[in-house]
C-alpha cells in the first residue's frame, strides 16, 4: 500500500524476477503523475479506491506482463478515456495475454469501448468479475476487426438499467469472433442465435434466465462444442434436445440444476449424434428419461434426480462407458445388458438393499464402483455380494470397505459389511434340512440302542400290564375282590435269602392268618412271571 510512490521506491527490487506484484493505490494521492518502471513480473495486480471515479497519477510500464488484474474500477461516459489511456502503456507490449478487471461499475457505453480498445489487442482471456451497470443501455456500434482475443468471461453481473434495448445486448455478443464465450449469473437474456459467420467452440451461460426457446431452430452453431446451460430456466427435456438438432460439432452439454423434465411416452427425441459427454443433474427427471438420450452418449451423470429404476425395454446405450446416478432413489444394480461398454458407475446413496452378486459377472468391464451409502440389508440374500465385493481390487470399489455399511435389520445396522458375517448352515436350506433329518436319525438310534441295552421293551410290558390289571380293579366291586382274594403279599426274594424266606419268615407270617404266594409252590405252570404275580 502507498500514498505517494516514486521510481526510487522500486529500485530494491528492480533486478528481481517476480512472478507477482501487488501494489495497492486506493490511499494513493500525488499531486503529479508519477512514472514507475517494473522491470521484470509476470502478474501485476493494482487496486484502487472502491468509492472514487478511476483516476491514476502513476505511470507504470512493465517489462514482459503476461497478467495484469485491475480491481475496484468506477467509470462513467466522461472518464472512460483515462482507463483506456492507462492501458494503452501496459498492453502495448505483445507478451500481455491474461486482462482481469474486478469489481467493476460502468456504463453500458464504457464496457463497448473498452471491448472496443482491446480487440486489436494482444490478449487472449479477458475476465471480467462482478460487474455493474449503471445509466443506460442503448445499441453501441462495435467493429468486429480480427482479434487474438480466444476467451471472454463475465460473472456475476449487476444491471441498474430497468428499461433498455435488449438487442443493443443481443448484438454486442453473438457476433463476438472468438472462440470462447463465458457470462453467468446475470439477470437478463443476453444472447440470442448469432450469425453464421460466428466462430464460438465454447459457451457458459450457467445461472441465467434462459428458458427452452433458447437456440432453437438456430442452424447457425456448426463449430459449438461445448454448451454449458446450469441454472438456468429449462424444463423440458425434449425441448432441449430439439435445440442440439443443428449443432453438428457439439460434444458436450451441460444442462444440471434446472427443472427439467420428461413426460413423453412415445421416446421420440430428437439429438444431435454428436454428443458424448451429457450433465442431466440435479434435475427432476424420473424413469422415462432412459426413453430420451443421445445415442452415441459417453458419459452421462444423472445424479440427484427423482429416478426409481432403470426400465428394461430402453433403447440400447452401447457406447456409454460412466454412468453417475447417484442420490436417486434406486433399488437395483443396472444390467449391463443395456450399458454394454459401461466401465464407470456411480451409483452411491440410492435405495439399494440386496444387491445382485451376478453384478460383475455382468458388468466385466467394470474398472470402478460407487456404491456406498446404500441401505444395505444385511441377511443372506447379501452374502455373496460382499464375497464378491471382497474378491474386487479395492482401486475399483471406490469407498470401500467405510462407506459400505448394514442399514437393516436393525441388529446390525451400522455394522460395515466387511464385519457381516452369516453361517453357511443359517443361509442355505438343504443344508440345513440334511443336518436336522441326521441328527434326528442319529438321536432315535442311540434311544432304541439304549432301550435294547436296557431291557425297556420288558419294563413296558409290565407297566401296561400292570396297568390294565389296576383298571380292571377298579371296576371290580371291593366286597367281590375280598371273596376271591387268594393270598395277601408276594414275596420276591434272591436265592441267597431263600433259606431264612422258607424257614423264618414265611411260617412266621402265616402263623398269623397272613397268606402267602410263593413262586415256587403257588405259580401256575405255563404262564409268565408277570401273570403269575398278578394274579398272586
Amino acid at each position: 500500500s502507498a500514498t505517494k510512490l516514486r521510481q526510487l521506491d522500486l529500485l530494491p527490487i528492480a533486478h528481481l524476477h517476480l512472478s507477482y506484484i501487488l501494489l495497492d493505490l486506493e490511499g494513493y494521492s500525488a499531486k503529479e503523475t508519477e512514472s514507475l518502471q517494473i522491470l521484470n513480473t509476470k502478474t501485476l495486480h493494482l487496486v484502487f479506491h472502491p468509492n472514487q471515479l478511476f483516476s491514476v497519477q502513476v505511470n507504470i510500464s512493465v517489462n514482459s506482463l503476461g497478467c495484469l488484474q485491475l480491481t475496484n474500477i468506477k467509470l462513467n461516459n466522461n472518464n472512460c478515456g483515462v482507463l483506456i489511456k492507462f492501458l494503452s502503456g501496459l498492453t502495448r507490449g505483445p507478451t500481455l495475454l491474461n486482462f482481469t478487471l474486478k469489481h467493476v461499475k460502468t456504463t453500458w457505453k464504457c464496457l463497448v469501448r473498452i471491448f472496443q480498445f482491446l480487440w486489436p489487442k494482444p490478449v487472449e482471456y479477458l475476465n471480467i468479475y462482478n460487474l455493474t451497470i449503471v445509466e443506460r443501455i442503448d445499441k453501441e456500434d462495435f467493429h468486429y476487426s480480427k482479434t487474438a482475443l480466444k476467451a471472454l468471461k463475465i460473472e456475476h453481473v449487476k444491471n441498474e438499467v430497468f428499461i433498455f434495448s435488449q438487442t443493443a445486448v443481443y448484438t454486442i455478443f453473438s457476433e463476438m469472433n472468438i472462440m470462447m464465450l463465458t457470462i453467468s449469473d446475470t439477470p437478463f437474456i443476453h444472447m440470442l442465435c448469432p450469425p453464421p459467420s460466428n466462430t464460438f467452440k465454447f459457451l457458459n451461460f450457467t445461472q441465467n434466465v434462459f428458458t427452452d426457446s433458447v437456440f432453437q431452430n438456430c442452424s447457425q452453431l456448426v463449430r459449438l462444442e461445448t454448451l454449458i446451460l446450469r441454472k438456468n430456466k429449462l424444463k423440458d427435456l425434449y425441448k432441449v434436445g430439439l435445440m442440439t438438432e443443428h449443432m453438428t460439432s457439439l460434444e458436450i452439454l451441460d444442462v444440471s440444476g434446472n427443472s427439467l423434465e420428461y413426460d413423453r411416452h412415445d421416446g421420440d427425441c430428437t439429438w444431435v449424434g454428436s454428443i458424448v459427454v451429457l450433465n442431466l443433474s440435479s434435475n427432476i427427471l424420473a424413469d422415462s428419461v432412459f426413453r430420451c438420450l443421445p445415442p452415441k452418449v459417453k458419459v452421462l451423470d444423472l445424479h440427484n434426480n427423482r429416478i426409481r429404476s432403470i426400465p428394461k425395454p430402453i433403447m440400447k446405450l452401447e457406447a456409454l462407458q460412466e454412468l453417475n446416478v447417484a442420490s436417486n432413489s434406486l433399488a437395483h444394480l443396472p444390467d449391463c445388458d443395456t450399458f454394454s461398454s459401461l466401465s464407470v458407475l456411480i451409483i452411491d446413496s440410492n435405495s439399494i438393499s440386496n444387491p445382485s452378486a451376478d453384478f460383475f459377472q455382468s458388468c466385466q468391464k467394470i474398472r470402478s464402483i460407487r456404491a456406498g451409502n446404500n441401505p444395505f440389508q444385511c441377511t443372506c440374500e447379501l452374502r455373496e455380494f460382499v464375497q464378491s465385493l471382497g474378491q474386487v481390487s479395492s482401486e475399483v470399489v471406490e469407498g470401500w470397505p467405510d462407506s459400505y455399511k448394514c442399514g437393516y435389520p436393525e441388529n446390525y445396522k451400522g455394522t460395515p459389511l466387511k464385519d457381516f458375517h452369516v453361517s453357511q448352515l443359517s443361509c442355505n436350506t438343504t443344508l440345513l434340512l440334511v443336518t436336522i433329518g441326521i441328527a434326528v436319525l442319529v438321536l432315535t438310534l442311540t434311544v432304541t440302542a439304549l432301550c435294547i441295552y436296557f431291557d425297556l421293551p420288558w419294563y413296558l410290558r409290565m407297566v401296561c400290564q400292570w396297568t390294565q390289571t389296576r383298571r380292571r380293579a377298579r371296576n371290580i366291586p371291593l366286597e367281590e375282590l375280598q371273596r376271591t382274594l387268594q393270598f395277601h403279599a408276594f414275596i420276591s426274594y434272591s436265592e441267597h435269602d431263600s433259606a431264612w424266606v422258607k424257614n423264618e419268615l414265611v411260617p412266621c407270617l402265616e402263623k398269623e392268618d397272613i397268606r402267602i404266594c410263593l413262586h415256587e409252590r403257588n405259580f401256575v405252570p405255563g404262564k409268565s412271571i408277570v401273570e403269575n404275580i398278578i394274579n398272586c
